[in-house]
């Protein structure tokens, strides 16, 4: 008969794989790192820089050539601009001496119309229903832009008038518009029409204006200069 072990018993021993050895059963210590093995070599330090200054010139490098690029594109862009507000400019105006044509080409065709609009007034046959319809019609021309010009006694301007009849008149010391046969229309500084008109000159042989001498006397003037003075009795 055995004896037992008291406080002991065969379950209380640790359980070991089968086919292993004690030693499997102990921990295994880590192997101590080698000295040399973290420290970095002072040339592959060396190496390393000239590393990094290659890829900073290789940077600065791009960075240029962006820096060109960009300001190429800038240029190419205000060159955009200034050539979309040129044609921006050229369409208005154009837009603007199409509207003028337009409205010159309407008006001018109401010229006759506003002619037989004027006769009937000399003549006092402007009167009721057909009076408010002239009167009409001359506004509307007005907001158009329609201005008349012409009037008796003005001087004769040939950028303005034309002149139909030619005359001589004593009381005249200029050529001047001595009656109006049809007035002239204008549109802001394009005159559309030119005033027709009557004119006339001095008389020839007339009294200059006061102040100034005959010609007769300036060349006795001169005659008597030139031979040293009138003769003496």
């Amino acid at each position: 008969m055995t004896e037992e072990t008291p406080g002991f018993s065969e379950s209380d021993e640790p359980d070991v794989p089968s086919g292993a050895t004690p030693d499997d059963a102990e921990p295994k210590a880590a192997p101590s790192p080698d000295k040399g093995e973290g420290a970095a070599p002072a040339g592959d330090a060396a190496s390393a820089g000239a590393a990094s200054a290659v890829q900073n010139v290789g940077l600065t490098a791009q960075l240029d050539q962006v820096r060109m690029a960009l300001g190429e594109r800038t240029a190419d862009l205000q060159r955009l601009q200034a050539e979309y507000q040129n044609y921006r400019r050229r369409v208005e105006r154009d837009r603007v001496t199409v509207k003028e044509v337009a409205v010159a080409g309407l008006l001018t065709e109401l010229l006759p119309v506003l002619d037989d609009i004027g006769r009937a007034r000399e003549h006092g046959e402007l009167v009721g229903g057909f009076k408010s319809v002239a009167e009409s019609l001359e506004v509307v021309a007005a907001k158009m832009g329609l201005q008349q010009f012409g009037k008796e006694g003005e001087p004769f301007d040939p950028t303005i008038h034309e002149a139909l009849m030619h005359s001589y008149a004593p009381d005249v010391t200029e050529t001047t518009c001595v009656a109006i046969l049809q007035p002239g229309y204008r549109i802001g500084e394009r005159t559309i029409r030119p005033a027709r008109v009557a004119v006339a000159e001095p008389q020839p042989g007339a009294q200059p204006a006061k102040g100034e001498s005959p010609k007769g006397g300036e060349s006795a003037a001169a005659d008597d200069k030139e031979s040293g003075g009138p003769d003496e009795g």
